[in-house]
């Protein structure tokens, strides 16, 4: 199999919703979305929102997939970037997790959680270089 990920599945309570806090950050969703699933275009790579109860049905699940067990990331340029990232999304709606601090490797992360609880890691990881577009390269 190859060694990539294309689509991000988010389980969302309220498509619509959910949908209107990516926007609000400033992110556009595609033309290929619907009212039952929002999608966006990332670098390389797609996110979709979906609601809870179709995820469970498509997953054969009783009940629907939570939040937790995996975060999400967005890795950014600069310490000054972490600290904007958070205070955009809290004035979308996110949730605070934790404050952006300094890391014992190196790096400076915060974190927050989506309408829906998924969280996501506003991080500069000077280590992890990013190319003009954004895109992640990690050391070879």
């Amino acid at each position: 199999m190859d060694q990539r990920l294309s689509l991000v599945t988010l389980g969302v309570v309220d498509v619509a919703r959910s949908r209107r806090f990516y926007e609000a950050l400033g992110w556009r969703a595609s033309g290929a979305s619907v009212p039952e699933v929002a999608f966006f275009q990332l670098n390389g790579m797609g996110l979709a929102l979906y609601g809870q109860a179709a995820l469970s049905a498509d997953l054969g699940l009783v009940a629907p997939p939570r939040p937790g067990g995996v975060t999400l990331a967005v890795n950014l340029r600069s310490r000054e970037a972490v600290d904007a990232a958070v205070a955009e999304t809290l004035a979308a709606g996110a949730t605070l997790l934790q404050a952006p601090r300094e890391m014992p490797w190196g790096g400076y992360v915060g974190y927050v959680a989506d309408p829906d609880g998924h969280p996501w890691e506003l991080a500069w990881v000077p280590m992890f270089a990013l190319d003009p577009q954004g895109n992640l390269n990690l050391p070879t």
